[in-house]
């Protein structure tokens, strides 16, 4: 039998991408939040009538600088430098990374469909899974070339939405008709869209919503170019991760404080201009709107993940590290889990509060929820190796059993 510990060795990890993938969690909670509360579909006259209405607003805005788009940034860039891992590990091990890697991807597929059909229509893992089968085309371009193509694909979507403004295109219509069909066979209207997950009476109203949902889905993975501007990122993650920026991040502080400070001059007071474009009806147009969105979401994002790279240099001992560490090692499961959390708590067939409660109170919720994760997540890695996603991805993944259970070496050392 082939051993198998260098598929479960879990002691070859690198704090700061947990750490990271930790951070990420959080602002994907925060962002994700609003939609499984309803917040999202509610009309403006709902809205405003909340009691919560006036500082609702201001955190919007908050959101809209701080959080949209920067998230799933750090995360397809964290994808990318997994991919440089991969690849490394099966060239050190003497096997086929490129098979490892399209089996990784198809399980990941599987696994997002079932998420997106089945817990929520906003997942993120079908694309993520598509679009990792093209990765392996950029294994052997130059530092030089990956840059110039993610430069080129995360400006792309601003050549697009000149294209639709100059000539009326409509790129996303058969998903919109797709979407008209399905929310008739359901009984899904106009009017009872915004509530009719918190008053499904069981889990079959649910997964007709979702199964509309998913066209819904497409429609906005089209609308909003995300496909180019997730593979740029990739790009730029497979970039760190040939480079190892990752373990050696000593070695990259004169840049990595160049890549914080421009990033905040530069992204903050846009990302200030890019909320304000949001919260007013997108004057700016459709296509000045993506100008906004490329000049202001990426170089904050950035800026993040550098000063967050910075401050683990300087305090990597602290135990915050291993702490925040524990949900990232566990990213997949708790991705999902959040999705679990929504639905328990929003839709009618838990405890029914989406459409009910302002965006303050939904954001409160989905800071309590992460914080419940860390603790789960540290207490579970305490006793296993895996979390309970990862562990059956990797199964899949090798076609091989792994073992769950840590030595009891392994424990005393945690």
């Amino acid at each position: 039998m082939t051993n198998t510990s260098n598929r479960g060795n879990t002691k070859e990890r690198y704090i700061i991408l947990d750490f990271l993938r930790g951070i990420a969690l959080l602002g994907i909670c925060l962002a994700n939040f609003p939609e499984f509360a309803l917040y999202t579909f509610q009309s403006p006259d709902v809205v405003a009538a909340m009691p919560t209405a006036g500082i609702d607003t201001v955190v919007k805005y908050f959101q809209y600088i701080f959080i949209d788009g920067k998230f799933y940034t750090l995360f397809s860039l964290l994808f990318g430098i997994g991919f440089s891992i991969i690849l490394s590990n099966s060239v050190r091990n003497n096997r086929n990374g490129l098979r490892i890697f399209y089996r990784r991807m198809t399980v990941l597929l599987l696994i997002g469909l079932f998420h997106l059909l089945c817990l929520w229509a906003g997942d993120i893992l079908i694309l993520y899974a598509f679009l990792g089968f093209f990765l392996p085309l950029f294994r052997n371009a130059s530092d030089k070339k990956l840059l110039i193509y993610a430069v080129v694909l995360l400006l792309f979507p601003v050549l697009i939405d000149a294209c639709i403004t100059l000539f009326g295109w409509n790129l996303s219509a058969p998903v919109i008709r797709a979407t008209q069909y399905f929310h008739g066979k359901a009984g899904i209207t106009e009017k009872n869209f915004p509530i009719w997950l918190a008053e499904a009476n069981s889990y079959a109203d649910v997964l007709r919503f979702n199964l509309a949902g998913a066209f819904i889905r497409m429609q906005e993975f089209i609308d909003g170019n995300r496909a180019f501007k997730v593979m740029g990122l990739f790009l730029i993650g497979f970039y760190i991760g040939k480079k190892r920026i990752y373990a050696n991040p000593e070695d990259y502080k004169k840049s990595l404080r160049k890549i914080r400070n421009i990033g905040f001059m530069v992204g903050l007071p846009l990302s200030i201009l890019y909320a304000w474009n949001a919260m007013n009806g997108s004057p700016s147009g459709l296509a000045g709107s993506s100008v906004l969105y490329a000049i202001s979401v990426f170089p904050l994002s950035f800026a993040y993940i550098s000063a967050i790279c910075l401050f683990y240099i300087k305090k990597k001992d602290r135990r915050i590290f291993n702490v925040m560490a524990a949900p990232g090692r566990m990213a997949l499961t708790n991705y999902m889990m959040q999705s679990v959390f929504g639905i328990i708590i929003f839709y009618g067939i838990g405890f029914g509060l989406g459409a009910k409660v302002g965006l303050v109170y939904v954001e409160l919720i989905a800071l309590a929820v992460y914080l419940v994760q860390i603790v789960y997540s540290y207490v579970w890695l305490h006793y296993l190796r895996f979390g309970p996603m990862e562990w059956g991805w990797r199964m899949l993944t090798y076609g091989e059993w792994l073992s769950i259970k840590k030595q009891k070496h392994s424990i005393a050392e945690n």
